[in-house]
């Protein structure tokens, strides 16, 4: 190998590495603009998921709204949204830069140009293996999200078992050892291969069904992306959502103003069921598939724009 082959290939390779760099900062800060702008319905659906509300039974969505607001004013809209930013920014940057990777090496293996829309079932695999990849990267971050965000502080916003990420996260391990941490791992990495499978494969199903026309120029439109990720975002949601809520109650279990207790995956749903009915497992779901439009068609729409606005740099 020649001095030029070699320059060739360290020049190819930083070019990748900064391109790899550039998605995953632009699909972290999609992520983190999402996230802000629907925490209040997140919260919201995670103390109906979780019922941690200090109430008796199931409160709808407006008495849940009314709960915070008396408890711990309209910041409490907001509670674990620094956490969520914390997880969501690694999470989203892992998720959208590699399912682009998965994509490229999906279409070099099966032989597809880059010009022409993946397979529904291609685009589902490489949404779904960019789903468990960032979900393992980041899991503590989740469970502590779930934990600040899944209850309901006293009246006046006393007893609030968690203060912050860092907080939740050193209590959680002291509480309760740094095994505690991964608490619910095992439906959450179950429930990402779906999740982000069928949210991407939707996004690549309709590509598919509503080609774009070639007066659309080069870059795909970040409106397009938005009306695609949203639909995406419903179906994912919809469906995952039953298993969603067997995580969360995972995720609760042991910590502070929790009694519950589960053997594991299948004896939570098990209690669920034997206790609540099958409704249970869709507490909720109305607050999020309202959440999951604009939370994914965000998602999407910013990370194509951030794209385009930063393919020069």
């Amino acid at each position: 190998m020649t001095k030029k082959d070699g320059t060739s290939k360290a020049s190819k390779a930083a070019h990748e590495a900064a391109d790899m760099t550039r998605r995953m900062v632009c699909g972290g800060f999609a992520g983190m603009i999402a996230k802000t702008a629907t925490n209040p319905l997140d919260r919201i659906r995670m103390l109906s998921q979780t019922g941690e509300h200090g109430g008796k039974g199931k409160k709808s969505a407006f008495d849940l709204y009314r709960s915070i607001l008396h408890n711990e004013g309209i910041i409490g809209l907001w509670a674990g949204n620094g956490a969520n930013l914390l997880r969501v920014f690694p999470a989203k940057a892992v998720v959208f830069s590699t399912n682009d990777v998965y994509k490229k090496f999906m279409r070099g293996m099966i032989g597809i140009d880059d010009k022409k829309p993946l397979p529904m079932w291609v685009a589902f695999l490489a949404g779904g293996m960019a789903g468990m990849t960032a979900t393992a990267a980041t899991y503590p971050l989740d469970l502590a999200r779930g934990r600040i965000t899944g209850k309901l502080a006293a009246p006046g916003g006393k007893q609030h078992h968690y203060k912050g990420i860092i907080n939740t996260v050193i209590l959680t391990a002291k509480d309760e050892g740094a095994l505690a941490l991964y608490k619910g791992i095992t439906p959450t990495l179950l429930g990402a291969m779906p999740y982000e499978g069928i949210k991407f494969g939707t996004v690549g199903l309709l590509e598919i069904l509503l080609p774009k026309k070639d007066e659309e120029g080069k870059g795909a439109s970040p409106w397009r992306k938005m009306c695609f990720g949203g639909a995406g975002g419903v179906m994912a949601g919809l469906i995952t959502y039953p298993n969603d809520t067997v995580r969360r109650m995972l995720q609760l279990q042991g910590s502070r103003g929790t009694t519950a207790v589960y053997a594991g995956y299948w004896d939570c749903v098990k209690q669920i069921y034997t206790k609540y009915g099958i409704q249970r497992f869709y507490n909720g779901v109305t607050v999020n598939i309202i959440r999951m439009a604009p939370n994914t068609a965000v998602q999407f729409g910013s990370y194509e724009l951030l794209k385009q606005l930063s393919e020069q740099y």
